[in-house]
């Protein structure tokens, strides 16, 4: 769980910006711990990532609620209505007439075009829309925590896809989604993460804590994702068992 001022430097935004949005409804009051501050998890923080994108792309806050929660149409109709807005305006404005009429494509919202293209290469490969969404999610935030080294992480995440277990990993979690906890592909999924992950190891290709831009707050957060589901809480529960912890930043644990 993340403190107001956390959530705020990972949005880009400030922790005034953040007060205003609850102010005036845009982000729900969080819970709060036992002082009495509130704590944010990984939804109020997408949601604030996009709430910042539309209004720095020029949307007015008096809107920004209503294309969050719009239909596809809807929010395709609104966008036209915005960019017809914005062809008035003065030449300044032109960035964003441009960052407008993108928005009409959804998930192009807050997510730069590499991770569009790998998101298109998970579909390609038959992948659950369900763990589109997780992986979308968790990229919406790196993305915007590292937006001047996302394109060379993207650029790695395909590299990875030319292996044959990459592909096969995504396959068994394709067809566990819709599994029970106890399906035995968990299991066939935990031994590709670990020969993965092994091999790597092996190769000297783990990125070791110092060196990725993120710092444990943020790596927890992006963590707690997949441990959202049953699934992904049991996967987590047996590469632990096998001495490997994280998710973000698999490590092997000393015996």
């Amino acid at each position: 769980m993340l403190t107001i001022g956390q959530v705020a430097s990972y949005a880009g935004v400030t922790v005034r910006a953040v007060r205003h949005y609850h102010q005036i409804g845009l982000l729900p009051e969080p819970e709060r711990d036992r002082s009495g501050y509130r704590t944010y998890d990984a939804a109020a923080l997408v949601r604030l990532i996009r709430i910042r994108t539309l209004a720095d792309a020029g949307v007015p806050l008096a809107r920004v609620h209503e294309l969050l929660d719009a239909s596809p149409e809807e929010f395709a109709r609104a966008v036209e209505e915005i960019d017809r807005k914005l062809r008035s305006e003065m030449r300044r404005l032109r960035e964003n007439r441009r960052r407008i009429a993108r928005l009409a494509a959804g998930e192009s919202l807050a997510l730069p075009q590499s991770v569009l293209g790998y998101l298109e290469r998970l579909r390609g490969l038959g992948v659950d829309e369900r763990y589109i969404v997780l992986e979308r999610d968790a990229w919406i935030m790196m993305a915007a925590r590292l937006p001047h080294e996302i394109d060379d992480v993207m650029a790695m995440k395909h590299r990875e896809l030319d292996d044959p277990d990459a592909v096969q990993l995504y396959k068994l979690i394709n067809e566990a989604v819709r599994s029970p906890v106890d399906d035995a592909r968990i299991v066939e999924i935990v031994d590709v993460m670990e020969r993965l992950a092994r091999r790597a190891v092996e190769a000297g290709e783990v990125v070791q804590a110092d060196d990725d831009g993120l710092d444990q707050p943020f790596v927890d957060l992006l963590d707690a994702l997949p441990a959202e589901s049953p699934g992904g809480r049991r996967i987590i529960a047996l590469l632990e068992e096998r001495g490997w912890k994280g998710w973000t930043r698999i490590e092997q644990v000393p015996p």
